[in-house]
């Protein structure tokens, strides 16, 4: 057994979500269900403009690969994250959810000063999250952020995609992922958004490499990568890049390939209100399982699960208490 099941990396984010209705968005010329980068005077006009609305979730910690390390941690997998934070109340926020969560970090050495990357995340009538996003600090992150060690002693190495955006952050990307293969560790990738893989697929696949032995994305991410709009078509573009895969359909559910076979996952029927972090939830749920020894078809449902819990309610994660009583709900322990 290594010391870490999943060593993740990627953008550390502190989110505000806030209910807004369809034409509110056009009204601010957000597009919908997108990753949107912006500015600091961006994301302040956009605040300033939705003053009144209800936030439903304000100064809880974000970032995808984030997500994903404290539900992986708070199912019970060790985990370990290398982001940047700076040395402020956002990013004391940042630090204090991941030890709360049992995630270890980069951090411990102290944050130096800058501001912290935010993420204003607009929630919409039908559930779906458009998210406009200042990199802050985040946006340097680099190679001094990863500690080879930790990362040698993981299982998994997870790598959030939205760092393609950043060059520095692409470079650690593909550093720590030669390092994994290095040190035979399994590498494992989020596309993240459609953008990040129509906008920037040249470097997603230096990222990528030769080949990754996992890949998540959803569906319209899939059909991005593989220049299609044919799901089979799709999934046979991913496996040069892949040795396995999830891809995420939503309110379809999910399908796998473990390197020898598909399967179709079903759905969790539930109301959804909010679907922010609903992929950074099947991931972190997913890569604990398969920790666990379990195989893709279980992990999937398991992940299908967590992922349905976590949009029927607002914020990308769950209460505490919730994940073990998840986990012996599904698993029995």
């Amino acid at each position: 057994m290594k010391k870490y099941a999943i060593y993740g990396m990627g953008a550390a984010l502190v989110d505000t979500e806030i209910q807004v209705r369809d034409d509110e968005l056009i009204s601010l010329g957000v597009d919908k269900g997108l990753m949107t980068l912006v500015d600091e005077a961006r994301q302040g006009q956009l605040l300033g403009q939705l003053q009144g609305h209800l936030v439903k979730a304000s100064h809880a910690s974000g970032g995808s690969a984030g997500n994903s390390m404290i539900a992986a941690a708070q199912f019970g997998a060790p985990t370990f994250m290398s982001c940047k934070v700076a040395d402020d109340a956002d990013g004391a926020i940042y630090v204090r959810d991941l030890e709360t969560a049992g995630v270890d970090h980069c951090m411990a050495n102290g944050r130096p000063p800058g501001t912290t990357g935010k993420c204003l995340v607009l929630i919409s009538p039908d559930a779906e999250r458009s998210m406009n996003t200042f990199l802050g600090i985040s946006e340097t992150l680099s190679v001094e952020q990863l500690d080879p060690t930790a990362l040698a002693a993981s299982e998994y190495l997870y790598i959030e995609g939205y760092l393609v955006t950043s060059d520095t952050g692409r470079a650690a990307a593909i550093h720590a992922r030669e390092l994994a293969e290095a040190a035979g560790v399994k590498t494992s990738l989020s596309f993240s958004d459609p953008g990040m893989v129509e906008y920037f697929r040249e470097g997603m696949q230096a990222i990528i490499g030769t080949q990754l032995d996992l890949v998540f994305c959803n569906r319209d991410e899939a059909l991005c990568w593989g220049r299609t709009e044919q799901l089979d078509v799709a999934i046979e573009r991913l496996k040069p890049v892949a040795r396995s895969f999830v891809i995420t359909c939503g309110a379809e559910g999910a399908i796998t390939w473990d390197g020898e076979r598909l399967e179709d996952i079903p759905p969790h029927r539930v109301q959804a209100v909010d679907t922010n972090g609903a992929g950074d939830m099947f991931a972190g749920a997913f890569l604990y399982a398969l920790g666990r020894g379990e195989g893709y078809a279980a992990a999937g449902r398991f992940a299908s699960l967590a992922a349905g819990r976590v949009v029927a309610n607002f914020g990308p994660r769950l209460p505490a208490a919730d994940y073990p009583a998840l986990r012996a709900e599904f698993f029995g322990d």
